[in-house]
């Protein structure tokens, strides 16, 4: 067999392109598998943090909405209650006040000795569910000797002239004294100042 030196040459040479030829085919190769693989892992990633973010806005959005419509329920339920608890009552109609012997005592004191005691609340003296006053009448009685207003309250179903409560209060302390005072015999023989007295059963 003859082999010539282009023979041996070529064999030689073909040897050596095909590995470099390899290692260039590897070489190239392995950025487009990255780029591949690169762009989808970007595209999931973008589509997380955008979906994450949108989730963040809608949870706190509805946290939000769901804080509001609690507060506006919460609202309106106050705003029926203070309705319901505000009913307007009408005076020589529900109810009736008369102030006696005003030459002994202004009303505005008096008025001070019923705001004291919440007296002066004529919503509250008509309710008669357990939280409400459930009074019939009020009078009050003046102690000029003793700078007191004695007053008696009768609650709905009072019968005679039998008192569920008395209350003393203190003109010159401005309060009802911390000793409560005697009130058995404090409204005896003493002026009727004032009358609240309930018209409606």
């Amino acid at each position: 067999m003859d082999i010539t030196n282009r023979d041996v040459r070529e064999i030689t040479m073909s040897k050596k392109p095909n590995k470099e030829k390899l290692l260039d085919k590897v070489k190239d190769e392995k950025p487009v598998k990255s780029k591949i693989l690169t762009l989808p892992i970007l595209i999931i990633g973008f589509l997380v943090v955008v979906f994450g973010a949108y989730m963040l806005y809608a949870m706190t959005h509805m946290h939000v909405t769901s804080k509001t419509e609690t507060s506006t329920v919460k609202t309106s339920s106050n705003s029926e209650k203070a309705s319901s608890s505000t009913k307007k009552y009408v005076a020589g109609k529900d109810y009736k006040i008369t102030y006696n012997n005003t030459d002994l005592i202004d009303k505005s004191t008096i008025t001070k000795a019923l705001d004291a005691n919440g007296l002066n609340d004529i919503n509250d003296l008509m309710d008669t569910s357990e939280d409400g006053g459930d009074m019939a009448k009020v009078e009050v009685y003046y102690n000029k000797d003793k700078n007191l207003l004695v007053e008696r309250l009768f609650k709905n179903g009072y019968s005679g002239n039998q008192d569920s409560a008395r209350v003393v209060y203190d003109i010159s302390q401005g309060k009802i004294p911390d000793n409560g005072a005697d009130t058995d015999s404090h409204y005896l023989d003493l002026p009727l100042v004032y009358t609240w007295e309930k018209l409606t059963k």
